[in-house]
């Protein structure tokens, strides 16, 4: 090891007054308070805050003294209420679902139509080329029925054939 000649050093820097303001008094922070816009929003802000909240109050205190002045009158008529608020329930219920219904309906109804404007050139094409899809399907399905008609006969033919062998023997 080797020895030192000089000690350790620290150094101290000493601050005066408010945080921030070094000991040659100016300030590294120069801005700490709070701005202009935050104070009016601030002296703004808590007379509305603090009416909203009343208001919230008194909404909360009329709901529930009129829930506990109604309530036994819930409590007399419910043999009335109930049915009438189901009823009122299910035609709200009935409304919605006809408007529901009415809308999809105009709305396919405009989907169709649209569709029908932008293929309105090439309808007449289209229902040829269905004219001769329906004649093709109609000729191979007469083919087909010809051929089972056919090998119906062939086939009753054979058992006629086969039966009549069998009473032979």
């Amino acid at each position: 090891m080797t020895d030192r000649t000089q000690p350790h050093t620290v150094q101290v820097h000493t601050t005066a007054g408010r945080f921030g303001d070094t000991a040659a008094g100016t300030n590294r922070y120069p801005d700490r308070g709070p701005s202009t816009s935050k104070v009016i929003a601030v002296i703004t802000g808590l007379p509305i805050g603090g009416t909203l909240l009343l208001f919230a109050g008194l909404a909360l205190a009329a709901t529930l003294l009129g829930l506990a002045v109604t309530t036994p009158l819930f409590i007399l008529f419910s043999p009335v209420i109930v049915p009438a608020t189901i009823v009122v329930g299910l035609s709200v219920a009935g409304f919605l679902t006809s408007g529901a219904c009415g809308l999809t309906g105009l709305s396919s109804f405009s989907w169709v139509m649209n569709y029908i404007r932008q293929t309105h050139g090439s309808v007449p094409e289209q229902l040829e080329m269905a004219k001769h899809r329906m004649a093709d399907v109609a000729g191979y399905v007469g083919q087909k029925t010809k051929d089972v008609g056919q090998k119906t006969k062939e086939v009753g033919q054979e058992i006629q054939t086969k039966a009549q062998d069998s009473k032979r023997t």
